[in-house]
């Protein structure tokens, strides 16, 4: 496969241009922010980010896709018709606001359901990551310099890197213990935690990614990268791509494995 094969290689070009301009206006608030935390985090400046990184992406969409339905995490969703594009300003506000590099603006097409276009652009870190619908999954700043990205070839859990966000959510899904067994079964955990769980699955740095509890907005983006760089990712129901409450993200030999340990499919 190749990035001309894809029929969304232009959409992907644009993904990468506001993706651009979103990165300026998110590093702008990063880089003002004062991350003393004396008491309690106030994310009031992370709303600012969202709804500024939301409104830049928003207005280029409008113009250079108006017939486009978009959903964004800050101001719901806008248009219909098949082709949505889906839009997280900040994944990963906590780390954010607490001046923690990690987090990403994750930018989405969605054609008939399907997700066929994803970026995660991590500018603080330096790094973005993408996909077009049988075009591959690349890890670079442009279409023109970037590397190809392949899963791993890890087929023991045995073997096996594990990333999560956190417990919170397990507990609450009523499925800690099954969490608690499955890190017992992996070779590794570490909680690397929101959209770079999936991208590292994606790059083969680990091999599962699961978390119990998230939007559509959270996950549309991931879902061609880790798909196109031949992994797997559904639901802990084994519901395909992002269509079900939460994710499960894995090399694709793994992932009936993982199902059965985690989800109970």
């Amino acid at each position: 496969m190749s990035l001309g094969s894809s029929p969304y290689t232009e959409d992907l070009r644009l993904a990468h241009v506001i993706a651009d301009s979103a990165d300026a206006k998110t590093m702008q608030h990063f880089n003002a922010m004062d991350f003393e935390v004396e008491t309690k985090p106030d994310l009031t400046p992370v709303t600012v980010a969202d709804r500024a990184a939301e409104e830049v992406l928003r207005s280029q969409l409008g113009r250079a896709r108006g017939r486009d339905a978009i959903l964004g995490e800050e101001f719901g969703e806008t248009g219909s018709g098949s082709r949505r594009w889906i839009l997280d300003p900040i994944d990963g506000t906590k780390n954010f606001i607490r001046g923690v590099p990690v987090w990403a603006t994750l930018i989405a097409l969605v054609d008939h359901g399907e997700p066929v276009v994803g970026v995660v652009s991590a500018p603080a870190l330096g790094r973005r990551w993408w996909a077009a619908k049988d075009g591959g999954a690349y890890t670079g700043k442009s279409l023109t310099a970037a590397k190809q990205l392949h899963v791993s070839k890890v087929s023991e859990l045995s073997d096996a890197s594990f990333s999560y966000s956190s417990l919170d959510g397990w507990r609450d899904l009523g499925r800690l213990q099954q969490f608690l067994d499955f890190t017992d079964a992996v070779w590794r955990t570490r909680a690397y935690g929101d959209f770079w769980s999936y991208c590292m699955v994606a790059e083969g740095t680990v091999d599962v990614a699961a978390e119990p509890e998230l939007e559509l907005y959270d996950m549309a983006a991931l879902v061609p990268i880790v798909q196109e760089a031949g992994g797997a990712f559904t639901s802990l129901a084994n519901d395909p791509g992002c269509t079900g409450p939460n994710a499960l993200a894995s090399n694709g030999v793994l992932h009936q494995r993982s199902l059965e340990a985690l989800g109970g499919v």
